[in-house]
């Protein structure tokens, strides 16, 4: 195969969401988990909350932004406990066996005391149609996706 083949082919895989591996976490192009919300705040105040750039930690190879130092050091203690499911991607997307990003603000539900974030309302409510049944699909889905 020429040389420029292989270019081009590698090029196209760069673009192909099936033909790599997804980050564990889905961050900005800055690094941030999340774009930015304070993840402990939804299960704290029961809403979003965007959080503070001096208030962050790294974990899981992404940058965490949080409203307090209190909240900073319970995801710091049991970051399991508060991070979104799949990473942060779209549950319903993760469902479907693809990725994508989501609306931290608008799109979240807290369910069995677990945080799933969707791309945007509408998604989210395909998403609420089967609840248990799309989290076991996305859990299924879900190793597959790092691995690719």
């Amino acid at each position: 195969m020429k040389p420029f083949h292989l270019l081009a082919i590698a090029a196209l895989s760069l673009f192909n969401p099936a033909a790599r591996a997804e980050k564990p976490i889905n961050t900005t192009l800055f690094g941030v988990a999340i774009k930015g919300f304070d993840p402990v705040a939804y299960f704290v105040e029961g809403k979003p909350r965007q959080g503070a750039s001096n208030f962050t930690l790294e974990w899981q190879g992404a940058t965490w932004r949080f409203a307090n130092a209190q909240h900073r050091d319970a995801f710091k203690a049991t970051p399991e406990q508060f991070a979104p499911q799949f990473g942060g991607y779209c549950a319903w997307a993760v469902s479907q066996n693809y990725t994508a990003s989501t609306d931290p603000e608008n799109a979240w539900k807290i369910v069995n005391g677990k945080l799933y974030l969707n791309y945007n309302r509408e998604i989210q409510k395909k998403w609420e149609l089967d609840v248990p049944g799309n989290i076991a699909k996305a859990e299924a889905n879900w190793p597959k996706l790092l691995k690719k």
